[in-house]
């Protein structure tokens, strides 16, 4: 389980293709304090650490995966939002955040509003997955609050911190970002189905 509170980025230093599996290796200030076997989220992805050198580790990311994120797109240079598992025994800053990745965005909109940044992003309503205003958000693995809820899009309202401490500040129109809708409300969504 995450917060959504991103502790830092981490730069992308190697891909490498074994079979359908992609080895991702990761240049971060965090490497040396992690430990094998451990869960990180990379851009709301929760991958788990196999290997680590200096200030480097590698995750890898299966078939799966990569369908259903945007682990595609990235390339060498590609910086990534990290976060390590909450700590049980800590406050939850964010929202609770599981690393799995419902569904995959466009971000269709950047606006500046006087010192802070409203995003626009559109997917695929045919998932079914839904958002409410002043509802919780994971977009590339920060927790967000949800602005002009729509049935296949929404914003949100980036504050100069975590524009300047996420990959924020290098997304652009027409990319695309992991999204990882509230939990609680998929679960009532699912209850109410029934």
């Amino acid at each position: 389980m995450f917060t959504g509170i991103i502790e830092s980025t981490a730069k992308i230093v190697n891909l490498e293709k074994e079979q359908s599996n992609l080895h991702i290796t990761l240049q971060s200030s965090l490497a040396a304090g992690f430990k094998i076997d451990q869960s990180v989220s990379h851009n709301g992805v929760c991958l788990t650490v196999v290997a680590i050198k200096d200030d480097t580790y590698t995750v890898t990311a299966i078939q799966e995966t990569l369908d259903k994120t945007n682990l595609s797109d990235w390339s060498v240079g590609h910086i990534v939002n990290i976060e390590r598992a909450m700590i049980l025994n800590t406050r939850l800053d964010g929202h609770i955040v599981q690393g799995h990745v419902d569904q995959v965005a466009t971000c269709t909109q950047i606006i500046e509003e006087d010192g802070s940044w409203k995003f626009t992003f559109q997917y695929d309503p045919s998932m079914n997955n839904v958002t409410i205003e002043k509802g919780s958000i994971c977009v590339n693995g920060v927790s967000l609050t949800v602005v002009d809820s729509r049935s296949s899009s929404f914003s949100v309202a980036i504050i100069p911190y975590t524009y300047h401490h996420t990959g924020f500040k290098n997304l652009n129109n027409g990319d695309r970002v992991n999204l990882e809708f509230d939990v609680i409300g998929k679960y009532v969504k699912r209850l109410m189905s029934l």
